[in-house]
């Protein structure tokens, strides 16, 4: 369930009867909880609750209690030894008359009747594992809100299926826009008070529904008329108070849906909704869903948490413009020079959504100048900070309908709190009429015809807001010359996932420029975008990606080609979750990179420590890697830069399956001792090395051949072989069918002991998974192998320093290592080893295997569980660290402190092996 549903569950929870006895069953199954775990509370299987109530281990310990008795009750849940041994989140008491309940983990709490509780339910949401913020928690409005909003919107399209068709879908997200402008308008006093419009709605439609459209369509019209035209209009006297709006959200065709009973029901509860206490970024980012089919089950999943936008604003300019404030004290002339700055500084969002980052963009500027003004005196003078410096382009039409509804509402909301509601209300309205959210392809508009700050492109003004073409963007600033900075949230989108429409829009981008485009990302796009748009005026742009386009074969496909054009990485945040408000949802490994052509300027990378906080380093450059040291681009290489052994990829059998062997397939083959030792081998990849599982291959030397002819099982599954891969589209593989005896593409037995490391492992380890397997075990081509003599190796390979460098410079198969031996080994700098280093290193690569021998039958993902590897296999844990001491005293004569000082040394010694000797 999302935050949504679960606010429907919950306010349906509220609207029953209390029942005593199913409360604490229909709280729980409103968070999401299945029937099969309701049932196990029920039945006192899982129920651990002490006090006659119902505890649920790890999240909540629930007591209905006797009138009048709610404090004492939560007073005794919070005492109870069952709810501290539970290690309950929550605690939870009512009487069906009062209710009270506490976050055991933040120590807040929420007192309020037993009615009103559903106000309260994003206090809960960690029970259905939603992680959220204080916006979410302290204020469910607009979750409601857009619950609300796509029952009707689904009723309507019920009602009216061909406003659901694809010609006239936008016209049914424009009503929705219409709507949402009323309902805020009516509640903050921009409609007169006799002019609600819900109010009207009620009075004027029968109950029936049979009129409602037609009453809505008349408010409608009446404010798309000028007030000094309404009395020659021939508007019902019931209409004629509603005020003209302009800004094109009332022009044009003023058909409203038909509506039955229910969806009038619908819109008038929407409508006693309390609309002041809406949040602009917050609502438009959850309704956006509602006009998308696909999407709509993701309702609420979209919103992106304040904090989360201020990692990509503050370094972007914010920080800047406090700084300034801070210096300018009370000096009046240097407050004067800020604002005016201010009102210059033009924002835009090329994959805008429905405007949040645009939004926290206003708002904050907006609140930087009021204290200018409060600091000269003038607290309520008029912002000087107009909307139209505030871009954006949207794919999708509704959600920038609502970005520029959401803009006009802020705009609002900042003048009511620093200017005072008379003045807000006296220049609200009408709205301006300039377009600045425009819909279309980000990546196939020409930024610069939407930016152009340079006061030479053509200027177009539109008389339309909310309707206007999709090639109109040229707007006048009304201060030319000021600073740009773009910024946002593109859609990431690997390779493999997108589109033939969006590859086409990469190849528009890249093609000529740089070769392996196809492999990159899609978020890319609106980097390289960005680097031309600067090429054109001084910009700095910030974007929130995925952590690939910064690792691994999208590093020397993207970089280099953005440094190309003078940008570089002005700042960057590090690896940090970016969670929204779906259910158990861990988030996505995400970083900001703001790039600029400002050379002189001093870097910054930001990341979050061990206590969540947020640190800041300086540097004089960022790499394409956010390691503060030399540019360099890390690519394949054939040979290890160090001299280190050679490693490579394991065996691919490509069989249909008839090659390899589960350990119950080997006794239906009806081999002897001898021919099972012969022809069957051990088979290992990255799953079985990692997991500890068994599997076998048929193994067959070119000269054994005639030998299998005497063995039917074995010769059965080599003609299947043959079948499988002559059927193949790949010719490689049709001719790999002359051999079908063997894998496709295989190496020779070792003769000695071998190093495996799997190709796709967990981020989650301390450590590579590695380990050294003995003689005749077959490595699949999904692991690489490395032929050993001595046992040093393993120990490098093993280390804190070497996971650090794959971590970096190897890419990702979603957030798991994809390892490569060109990539990941062949450029993994190590200092000149001494024989005693060696030998050193030896006894540490004995050690961790002796360790693990201590846990048998421990499996390496079991010892290298981060969760478990320091409580449960703590004889592992201290081998490594001796490993990484030892060293790590080779690379700097010292432990390093933290993985990014690892980088640094690493990237520094790479750059000076791979240097050209002068000439």
């Amino acid at each position: 369930m999302n935050a949504v549903e679960i606010e429907e569950a919950i306010s349906a929870l509220a609207e029953q009867p209390f029942d005593a006895a199913e409360f604490p069953f229909a709280f729980l199954e409103a968070f999401g909880n299945k029937a099969t775990t309701i049932k196990k509370l029920r039945s006192g299987a899982s129920n651990k609750s002490d006090l006659g109530g119902v505890l649920q281990t790890s999240n909540i310990h629930i007591k209905v209690c006797a009138p009048g008795s709610a404090t004492q009750t939560l007073a005794a849940l919070k005492a109870s030894p069952a709810t501290t041994r539970a290690k309950a989140k929550f605690i939870l008491a009512t009487d069906g008359s009062d209710f009270q309940a506490e976050d055991l983990t933040s120590d807040d709490v929420v007192v309020c009747d037993y009615a009103d509780f559903a106000n309260h339910f994003g206090f809960f949401l960690a029970l259905a594992g939603i992680s959220t913020v204080a916006q979410i928690r302290e204020n469910a409005f607009d979750i409601r809100a857009t619950s609300r909003l796509n029952k009707l919107y689904v009723e309507l399209l019920r009602n009216n299926p061909d406003w659901a068709s694809a010609e006239r879908r936008p016209e049914m997200n424009h009503f929705m826009a219409r709507l949402i402008f009323c309902f805020f308008a009516e509640d903050t006093d921009i409609f007169h008070p006799g002019y609600g419009f819900t109010f009207k709605v009620n009075q004027m439609s029968a109950p029936d529904s049979s009129n409602t459209h037609e009453v809505i369509s008349t408010i409608f019209r009446a404010m798309n008329i000028k007030t000094k035209d309404k009395e020659k209009a021939g508007l019902p006297r019931w209409a004629d108070g509603f005020p003209y709006v302009n800004g094109g959200l009332f022009s044009g065709s003023i058909e409203v849906p038909r509506f039955s009973k229910i969806a009038r029901s619908y819109l008038l509860h929407i409508g006693g909704l309390d609309w002041q206490q809406i949040n602009p970024d917050i609502f438009g980012s959850m309704i956006q869903a509602v006009a998308d089919d696909d999407e709509r089950g993701a309702l609420g999943m979209h919103y992106t948490s304040v904090p989360n936008i201020l990692k990509v604003l503050n370094p972007l300019f914010l920080d800047d413009l406090r700084e300034k404030l801070t210096d300018a004290e009370k000096n009046p002339r240097k407050l004067l020079n800020l604002r005016n700055r201010i009102s210059r500084i033009r924002v835009f969002d090329p994959a805008c959504g429905s405007g949040n980052f645009l939004v926290i963009a206003y708002k904050e500027l907006r609140a930087i100048e009021a204290e200018i003004n409060k600091r000269r005196g003038e607290g309520d003078r008029r912002s000087e900070i107009p909307l139209t410096n505030f871009r954006g382009i949207e794919l999708r039409d509704f959600p920038a309908e609502i970005a520029r509804l959401a803009l006009i509402i802020a705009e609002y909301q900042c003048d009511v709190l620093y200017r005072g509601q008379k003045e807000a209300l006296a220049t609200f309205l009408p709205l301006d009429a300039q377009n600045w959210i425009i819909c279309g392809n980000a990546l196939r508009l020409d930024w610069l015809s939407l930016m152009d700050v340079r006061g030479t492109g053509v200027k177009f003004h539109s008389d339309d807001l909310f309707n206007s073409p999709l090639d109109q963007a040229q707007i006048d600033f009304e201060n030319e010359g000021g600073e740009t900075y773009i910024c946002g949230n593109p859609p990431y989108l690997g390779s493999k996932w997108q589109s033939p429409e969006q590859k086409e829009d990469l190849k528009r981008i890249f093609d000529g420029k740089t070769k392996g485009w196809k492999s990159l990302d899609y978020v890319t796009g609106w980097f390289m975008k960005a680097a031309e748009y600067g090429l054109h005026t001084p910009t700095i742009s910030a974007f929130v990606s995925t952590n690939s386009i910064c690792q691994g074969q999208q590093v020397p496909i993207l970089w280099p080609s953005i440094f190309e054009t003078g940008h570089s990485i002005i700042f960057a945040h590090t690896n940090f979750k970016w969670s929204n408000l779906a259910n158990h949802n861990a988030g996505v490994t995400v970083i900001i990179v703001g790039i600029g052509r400002e050379e002189n300027t001093s870097k910054t990378i930001y990341s979050i420590d061990s206590n969540g906080e947020i640190i800041a380093q300086k540097t004089s450059l960022i790499n394409a890697y956010l390691i503060s040291g030399t540019n360099v681009v890390i690519k394949p290489i054939p040979q290890q830069i160090s001299g280190l052994p050679e490693m490579v990829r394991g065996n691919s059998p490509t069989d249909g399956g008839n090659l390899i062997l589960e350990t119950a397939e080997i006794s239906s083959l009806k081999l002897d001792d001898i021919s099972r030792r012969k022809f069957i081998k051990p088979f290992i990849g990255s799953r079985e090395l990692i997991n500890g599982t068994l599997r076998y291959c048929i193994w067959i030397e070119d000269h054994e051949i005639t030998t299998i002819k005497l063995l039917p099982e074995i010769e059965n599954r080599i003609e299947r072989v043959r079948k499988f891969r002559l059927a193949s589209q790949k010719a490689s593989t049709v001719k790999a069918a002359n051999w079908p005896y063997r894998f496709d593409e295989r190496k020779p037995l070792p003769k000695d002991p071998i190093i495996c490391i799997p190709v796709i492992s967990s981020e989650n380890r301390p450590y590579l998974p590695t380990d050294l397997l003995p003689l005749g075990t077959v490595v699949s081509n999904k692991a690489f192998t490395m032929t050993i003599k001595e046992l040093w190796p393993f120990s490098i390979i093993c280390s804190r320093l070497n996971l650090t460098w794959v971590s970096t410079v190897c890419a990702r198969m979603r957030t798991d290592f994809s390892y490569t031996n060109t990539l990941g080994w062949n450029t993994f700098p190590v200092p000149k080893l001494t024989e005693n280093d060696k030998a050193e290193l030896t006894r540490c690569a004995e050690e961790i295997l002796l360790a693990r021998e201590q846990y048998f039958p421990a499996t390496i993902a079991d010892m290298y569980d981060p969760k478990r590897m320091d409580s449960d296999f703590p004889l592992v844990r201290a081998a490594h660290e001796r490993n990484d001491e030892l060293l790590e005293r080779i690379y700097i004569g010292r432990r390093f402190k933290n993985d990014t000082e690892r980088l640094e040394k690493l990237f520094e010694l790479y750059t000076r092996m791979t240097q050209k000797a002068p000439a």
